[in-house]
């Protein structure tokens, strides 16, 4: 359930939360077959919502959802609307506000003082304009002065920057050739390692070079044009023909990369490479000198998580044409740095990244752009300020609460799984009793004592910021593992598992209403940020968090047994969501979206039994209230594009989808009365039972 935050974000939520716009001729599952849901014979009576004519096992997403779906209106700048867009966008706008309020402030120092001095440098678009391409110039230089082979290999090496996990990544997407993370490795609990990554692309994904239908074809198209004018608005001559070759090198990288669903089995993403394998395995590249130009030319193993795509790049730069390469890394970086160049460069990336790809009708407002790159260069600043204003100590204590509640309720259910072994269960309860789990904010805040922010500079804020991160990760291969460090800062709206800290993190942000509401009643909290906390811990035992032990080493410690059943439960699983069509020509992939249905599923399991464990959870329609609450957590509308894209990218699927894992629970069955013929009616024997 996690979104990565990125220098462009501006109100990032719990998932890509798609939905199917509007109730008619949405696609479910009776016995594994699509069925259309029909819409409403009747109109609605007056004063009656179109939920009201939607039953609940017809439809349970539009039954819970139907006044919101029907007064909701996506905004401009989106390509999708959702509770927790809402929120992210509430959030945002009180933390702004603060910002603002401190650069104002004349007693800021410190951290808070550089915090406001960067989100104004980049609010000063008057400024920006006026210094043009200036502030860039010397980085294309830099490129223009690449001459052979050798100085590609230092400036492709140099452009390396820490900025994707991969258990945790939604989207592997990173501009920069290689991605790289710094984490333990898979099987050495005990020390830190760098791992690498496919990247290197403009497109999401390798399905946009790869797929041939017309709508990809057009945005292929369309991507060409804005390489071009980016470069054309940089000054470059020949731009269509630079950027033809500037696609078509793209392309050959795509062609080498791992697929969505390759990337999610992390058996086949388990290699270790030493400095010599480098050289044998992937020849054509001077290694030495790109590791030296990245900073880590001291490791002497590297987690190599997509081996293709590092070996395909090596047989482009074997055979490279210099000045392709060249026009690649300076489209790159105007693409890149759009946000702090002259209004027409952040227009040109709006109108392909924004309209194109999300379907979005006008581009974000300028302090929504500010704060996301104020949150990607001091985002534990921010988020120390964000919670001593705005995230009591006693909201804490009363979420601990509840997470104990539903570790111990998921504890309950692995004590009574008849098809688990012995010696399974004790591995599996020996994870559980090892989690670490992190509430509203870090136990240890990161420092930025040895970051320079500089009144007036955006540009030089950014750069600098991006390589006072990068040194930052780069110093974790100095130390040993920490399993208490944060992922995500605490204004994020968002939650996450960490397999191999065996740890989750639940930001300050997403404990507030509606997820959270500290005077709310248990059946909306159990429902809403129950299941969310639920499905985290569940992702210790979904498909990938399963294969990792209490130490988040990557290990087998299933019988040969209860392994099969565990995937054989999960086919199940996989074949219910691939049924799911949001479109007549695209279904959901089931396999690509298993970790997240598995944890949905077991999630609202461990909630639910956690809930009955209330005093709320006794009342009369406990029940309905409960998956209620649930259900109205993934409102969300989306444009057919941001749909499009998140089905084929994200690990997640739709939210409408994420709703529907309600009809593998025994109890939604008796508290709505769900009949057989009903849509999202599944007979006992069909419902999927894991954990």
């Amino acid at each position: 359930m996690q979104t990565r935050w990125t220098p462009t974000t501006t109100a990032i939520v719990l998932a890509f939360c798609g939905g199917a716009l509007g109730a008619p001729a949405i696609a479910a599952v009776q016995a594994g077959q699509a069925v259309q849901v029909a819409p409403p014979a009747d109109k609605p009576a007056p004063g009656k919502s179109a939920a009201m004519t939607v039953l609940p096992g017809d439809d349970f997403f539009t039954w819970a959802n139907g006044d919101w779906l029907a007064r909701t209106e996506i905004p401009a700048d989106r390509g999708s609307w959702s509770a927790m867009g809402a929120l992210a966008e509430d959030t945002n706008e009180r933390i702004a506000t603060m910002i603002e309020e401190l650069g104002a402030a004349k007693g800021t120092s410190g951290e808070a003082r550089k915090v406001a001095d960067f989100y104004a440098a980049y609010m000063d678009e008057a400024g920006i304009e006026k210094r043009g391409l200036a502030p860039l110039r010397p980085v294309l230089a830099s490129i223009a002065g690449i001459k052979d082979k050798a100085g590609l290999v230092r400036a492709l090496g140099g452009s390396i920057r820490a900025d994707v996990d991969p258990l945790n990544a939604t989207n592997f997407f990173t501009e920069n050739l290689f991605g790289l993370w710094v984490a333990q490795g898979l099987a050495e609990p005990s020390r830190n390692l760098p791992y690498l990554l496919q990247g290197g692309l403009g497109l999401p994904d390798r399905a946009y070079y790869l797929e041939n239908n017309a709508r990809m074809a057009e945005l292929r198209t369309r991507y060409q044009q804005h390489i071009a004018a980016m470069l054309k608005l940089a000054g470059m001559d020949r731009s269509d023909a630079r950027a033809a070759r500037v696609f078509e090198l793209e392309l050959a990288l795509a062609q080498t990369h791992a697929t969505r669903e390759e990337s999610a089995n992390i058996q086949k993403s388990n290699h270790v490479w030493t400095m010599q394998d480098f050289a044998a395995k992937a020849p054509g590249v001077d290694w030495n000198a790109f590791f030296r130009a990245a900073g880590l030319s001291g490791q002497d193993r590297f987690q190599v998580y997509h081996p293709g795509a590092i070996v395909g790049a090596a047989k482009l730069l074997a055979d490279a044409d210099v000045a392709t390469w060249r026009d690649y890394l300076a489209f790159h970086k105007l693409n890149q740095y759009a946000g702090l160049l002259p209004k027409a460069f952040s227009d040109q990336r709006f109108e392909f990244n924004g309209k194109a790809l999300s379907g979005a009708q006008q581009q974000s407002g300028r302090w929504k752009r500010a704060l996301g790159a104020t949150n990607a260069a001091m985002d534990e600043a921010v988020g120390k300020l964000y919670v001593a204003r705005y995230f009591p100590a006693e909201n804490k204590a009363k979420v601990q609460a509840m997470v104990a509640n539903i570790i111990d309720a998921f504890s309950r259910r692995i004590d009574k799984l008849a098809w688990m072994a012995p010696a399974t269960r004790a591995h599996a309860q020996a994870k559980v009793k090892a989690l670490y789990v992190g509430i509203g904010y870090p136990e240890r805040w990161k420092s930025y004592d040895g970051l320079r922010v500089v009144a007036g500079d955006a540009f030089g804020n950014a750069i600098r910021a991006e390589e006072y991160h990068y040194r930052q990760e780069l110093a974790k291969l100095k130390r040993k593992p920490d399993r208490t460090e944060w992922a995500m800062p605490p204004q994020l709206v968002n939650a996450v598992n960490l397999p191999l800290q065996n740890a989750m993190n639940f930001p300050a942000a997403i404990l507030q209403p509606p997820f959270f509401d500290p005077t709310g009643s248990e059946a909306a909290n159990y429902g809403a940020i129950g299941s969310i906390i639920g499905h985290e811990i569940s992702h210790s035992f979904d498909d990938q968090g399963a294969q990792f032990d209490a130490q988040g080493r990557l290990r087998d410690w299933w019988t040969k047994e209860d392994l099969e059943h565990f995937r054989a439960a999960s086919r199940k699983l996989v074949a219910q969501y691939g049924a799911y069509r949001p479109f007549p020509d695209l279904a959901v992939n089931g396999q690509l979206t298993l970790s997240e249905n598995l944890a949905d599923l077991a999630g609202l399991e461990a909630a639910y039994d956690a809930f009955k464990t209330t005093p709320g959870g006794k009342t009369m329609n406990a029940d309905r209230a409960f998956f209620t609450g649930f259900a109205q957590g993934w409102r969300s509308k989306t444009r057919e594009a941001a749909l499009r894209r998140a089905v084929l990218t994200d690990g997640h699927a739709p939210s409408r989808y994420r709703t529907y894992i309600v009809r593998n629970l025994d109890a939604w069955y008796k508290a709505f009365d769900v009949k057989p013929g009903q849509a999202l009616y599944l007979a006992p024997q069909e419902r999927v039972k894991i954990w």
